[in-house]
């Protein structure tokens, strides 16, 4: 079936007729389907425990957080995606005719990968990364983003601070704590590397 996704091109109703029905997800990106590959238990790992994070730290908060299985439409570049970890601010905002597809996030996370099937080399994975880092930044309600490496200890952390204009924080030691500042959290970048053995993978 892979290779029949790669041979046509899907509108966003077929896709989302196909989604629902699909044992695997997949991202829709301007009438292209890729299937996004399962993270390596490391990889899962590290958004748990930003998971876990947000969540305590979040409680009675008028947000609400997602890991890997939430829809999110980008109607300005015509993508569906899942990030690994988003959280939205209340209410909660849904694609028009649509109850399970989000449009309104306010924070992102990405775990990355050296590959996965459709970005196979390093260029191609930065490429990605800027695409999509590009394509966020067309959601209004948007205003924060983290990218942590699960093969070194290294986070970027992206803040806007104004339209069309945003600042980044690299962090590479682990005693180091980032400051969200879209909900007033602090995150120990040791906690994101729990159980996770840097030196071994």
């Amino acid at each position: 079936m892979t290779q029949a996704l790669k041979q046509r091109t899907f509108s966003r109703e077929e896709y989302l007729e196909f989604e629902i029905n699909s044992e695997e997800r997949h991202e829709y990106v301007n009438g292209e389907v890729r299937l996004m590959t399962g993270g390596t238990p490391d990889h899962n790992d590290i958004a748990s425990n930003l998971l876990v994070a947000l969540k305590l730290q979040l409680k009675g908060k008028p947000y609400r957080i997602f890991m890997a299985d939430q829809r999110l439409w980008v109607p300005d570049r015509n993508l569906y995606t899942y990030p690994d970890v988003m959280v939205v601010e209340k209410p909660l905002q849904l694609q028009a005719g649509r109850t399970d597809t989000v449009i309104n996030p306010c924070f992102i996370a990405e775990v990355l990968s050296k590959s996965t099937e459709n970005y196979e080399s390093p260029s191609e994975t930065l490429r990605e990364r800027g695409e999509k880092f590009s394509s966020y930044r067309t959601i209004e309600s948007f205003r924060e983003y983290l990218l942590i490496d699960q093969y070194s200890t290294h986070v970027e952390h992206y803040v806007k601070t104004a339209a069309n204009q945003w600042l980044l924080s690299e962090y590479n030691d682990p005693k180091i704590a980032l400051s969200l500042s879209t909900f007033k959290a602090q995150i120990e970048i040791a906690a994101l590397y729990e159980n996770i053995d840097i030196d071994a993978s």
